[in-house]
């Protein structure tokens, strides 16, 4: 019986049978850029049916954050955690949105009672050109349970050419309980824990900003449009970030607080707090370059000009 049935498959897949395949006269086309949500609260972004990062929002998370960052090479230039110390850096989470001090509560550490939820999916558009995912959070005081924060994030990915990528992280933080500080920190809102072989003490990577500074002594919270973290991903193979802070956000240009470790920040409120009233919103717009080699600065600056000038899809809710 078996036998006579592998016979028959095997004629069916041989054999000339009948006319060919049915067509799809009004198929469309497949987007390049999708997003495919998952299992256990994640969502995906693929390009020709490649992930290039994942969103993570799961409601036991300290808050959200994407990972993997997969560079052209195919490997992530993100990690989870810092090299040398996981458990006190455990809030290191590749790609994060948070604040040190709001309202003098931490959203920075693990351990503390400053916490990002996530509320609803706001919209996920798939096309050629970009790939986007809104998100509804906020920022919740758990000691207290006084909700601080509403939080729209949208991520934005679009291709680039040579297996490279822009991430556009957009966010507007609106104040939602009565008045809201942003106290004097280097710390958010948003941080970048680099792949460990990238690290200028691990792998020999270095750093670079646009005022022309290099590595942590130089760099170290000093102002600049963006800054670059390039180094070593496979033994051929050097990529890297930049991390890109832009003109339109109201506290340009403010410092980006670096470690040779691997980690580098967008502030917003360092030396400078930040206030907000009932009901105003801060808008802040921040931009990964994901790209091959250690670019030159000429080739970076042209990367910010785009991002820069950038228009994104309009926001449309539950647009899918």
């Amino acid at each position: 019986m078996a036998r006579r049935l592998l016979v028959l498959l095997l004629l069916l897949f041989t054999t000339n049978v009948g006319t060919a395949d049915e067509k799809l006269p009004d198929a469309k086309p497949v987007p390049r850029m999708q997003v495919l949500p998952l299992p256990h609260d994640q969502v995906s972004v693929t390009r020709d049916g490649k992930e290039l990062t994942r969103y993570h929002f799961a409601p036991d998370l300290e808050r959200p954050f994407l990972y993997p960052i997969i560079g052209p090479s195919g490997r992530s230039l993100t990690r989870m955690g810092h090299p040398h110390d996981p458990n006190g850096h455990s809030h290191h989470n590749s790609v994060w949105v948070t604040h040190h001090d709001v309202n003098g509560v931490d959203f920075w550490a693990d351990r503390s009672p400053g916490k990002i939820r996530h509320v609803r999916v706001g919209q996920f558009v798939d096309g050629d050109d970009q790939a986007v995912i809104r998100m509804h959070n906020i920022w919740i005081d758990t000691d207290s349970e006084k909700k601080l924060l509403d939080e729209t994030r949208t991520m934005t990915v679009v291709p680039l050419e040579d297996d490279q990528w822009l991430l556009v992280i957009d966010l507007v933080l609106t104040a939602k309980n009565g008045s809201v500080t942003f106290g004097d920190t280097p710390f958010g809102p948003l941080g970048v824990r680099m792949a460990k072989t990238i690290g200028v003490h691990d792998g020999g990577g270095t750093i670079r900003n646009s005022e022309g500074q290099v590595d942590e002594k130089e760099v170290f919270r000093q102002p600049a449009r963006w800054v670059d973290y390039s180094g070593p991903i496979t033994n051929d193979a050097h990529e890297g970030i930049t991390l890109m802070n832009h003109p339109d956000n109201p506290t340009f240009p403010s410092a980006f607080h670096v470690r040779n470790d691997g980690w580098m920040g967008a502030t917003m409120s360092y030396q400078k707090p930040v206030h907000l009233k009932q009901g105003e919103s801060i808008t802040l717009r921040y931009g990964l370059f994901v790209h091959s080699g250690v670019p030159s600065a000429e080739k970076i600056e042209q990367a910010f000009a785009a991002f820069r000038e950038l228009l994104l899809l309009p926001a449309q809710e539950n647009r899918r």
